[in-house]
């Protein structure tokens, strides 16, 4: 998951996955980054701690970084929150980009769209509350598709994940 500063979105994206991830029974690693350095080393955003919290997920240990281009070899998916993440992404890979690799997180609900998650870095809590909504939403259809696409072995994780929403 990689946003600007990694402050803000990303790291709700981070918790959100990592969070329906367990729940579905999957076995992932999940992490984020900022495209910038400004942040390095310090925990989310004040606001994005405490709108996940209320959604009972702890993003409190996670710790802002930045973006390096290994991150391409390291991970099998980069989701940007917007198109300036995207470009961004692209230019620090270099020779490692892998386009099918990276995609804008929003268009696992308006495929092709490539609709950006608002920055709700100088906003109010209400905006927190409405990107963790739009990431939720997202992050399901992440699990929903992964379930389907790959055929899971265990048919189970789909209801699993569906009764524990």
């Amino acid at each position: 998951m990689v946003c600007l500063g990694n402050i803000c979105r990303s790291p709700l994206a981070e918790g959100i996955l990592q969070h329906k991830a367990q729940k579905a029974g999957l076995r992932w690693k999940v992490e984020s980054a900022g495209t910038g350095s400004w942040h390095i080393g310090s925990q989310p955003h004040t606001l994005s701690r405490k709108v996940a919290a209320k959604n009972g997920i702890d993003i409190g240990g996670q710790r802002c970084r930045q973006f390096q281009k290994e991150d391409m070899l390291y991970f099998d998916f980069i989701y940007v929150m917007d198109k300036n993440n995207y470009d961004d992404v692209k230019t620090m890979s270099c020779e490692l980009w892998n386009a099918t690799k990276v995609d804008l997180l929003l268009n696992e609900l308006y495929p092709g769209e490539n609709r950006s998650v608002p920055d709700p870095y100088l906003g109010t809590e209400p905006d927190y509350h409405k990107v963790f909504e739009l990431i939720d939403k997202a992050c399901e259809k992440v699990i929903e598709r992964f379930v389907t696409t790959y055929n899971v072995q265990h048919k189970d994780y789909i209801s699993k994940f569906k009764n524990s929403l």
